[in-house]
């Protein structure tokens, strides 16, 4: 019994040592596992994250539903979505022509933000700009681009643009079914548009300086937003232009497709399906 002792003691000594490797090597093995499921945990909310952070460059959002809806076409609509879009365009220009030229909007308000916003109420609300007289339309274009002009000039190019578009579009900037529009006359307004651009960015003043400073290119910098702005303006315009000559022409075709897949497209009666599904 004494003899056995020793190896008794030398095999719980071991027992002892494996059952302290194992735990150790268990508690390891909890510590990974618990490891990889944080890195899973932190991986899935960093995907969450990215999946509810809005693309950098915007997103497509639809208008809320207004009443008057009900009183427009699809072509109203087409119209008045681009007007709304194109009247946008312009305001947006006007704070990146008066960031340009900041001697402008002193002649107007007492600030940047309050010259932009003055002007945008005074072409929503369809009110004459004093500085321009009487003048409308082309007539307002023409006396705003005048190298003599001595008044806010930013703020006469962007409300003259605007009257002369909204003028080409019966005088409206939202449309019903009982408004009528007409397609040469909007693509007069675009090519009106073309020609604003072009003699703003070619004509100068007497001292030989450009009417407004707008676009810019140059070895250091190249500022094109400008002329990306006005392309998109004329690109509706066109658009809308030929639209407008669609409109009859797809109800004549919309009518005879009518006529021709009427009688292909019926209904079946109900007493064949019926009796069809108590055969089954």
């Amino acid at each position: 019994m004494r003899d056995r002792l020793p190896f008794f003691c030398a095999l719980h000594d071991c027992e002892k040592t494996v059952n302290t490797f194992l735990g150790e090597r268990k508690a390891r093995v909890r510590s990974r596992r618990a490891i990889a499921i944080a890195a899973c945990v932190v991986c899935v909310q960093a995907l969450l994250a990215c999946s509810s952070t809005p693309a950098p460059y915007g997103e497509v959002t639809g208008e809320r539903f207004r009443k008057g809806e009900l009183l427009q076409s699809d072509t109203n609509r087409m119209a008045t979505l681009a007007m709304q879009q194109n009247l946008d365009s312009l305001f947006s220009l006007m704070d990146k022509l008066y960031k340009r030229n900041p001697g402008e909007w002193p002649k107007t308000a007492d600030s940047r933000e309050a010259a932009v916003e003055f002007v945008r109420l005074t072409v929503l609300n369809r009110q004459g700009w004093a500085p321009l007289g009487e003048a409308r339309d082309v007539q307002a274009l023409s006396k705003a681009l005048e190298p003599e002009f001595e008044d806010d000039r930013v703020a006469a190019f962007i409300y003259a643009a605007a009257d002369t578009m909204v003028t080409a579009h019966g005088g409206k900037t939202f449309y019903t079914m009982v408004d009528g529009l007409n397609p040469q006359a909007v693509h007069n307004a675009a090519r009106n548009m073309e020609i604003a651009a072009w003699v703003l960015s070619s004509r100068t003043k007497a001292d030989g300086s450009p009417l407004l400073l707008a676009n810019e290119i140059g070895e250091a910098q190249r500022n094109l937003s400008f002329e990306r702005e006005m392309s998109k303006i004329i690109a509706r315009l066109d658009l809308m232009a030929v639209y407008g000559t669609e409109k009859y022409r797809r109800a004549v075709i919309g009518y005879g497709q009518g006529l021709v897949a009427g009688p292909f497209i019926q209904f079946l009666p109900v007493d064949a399906v019926s009796g069809v599904v108590s055969a089954q």
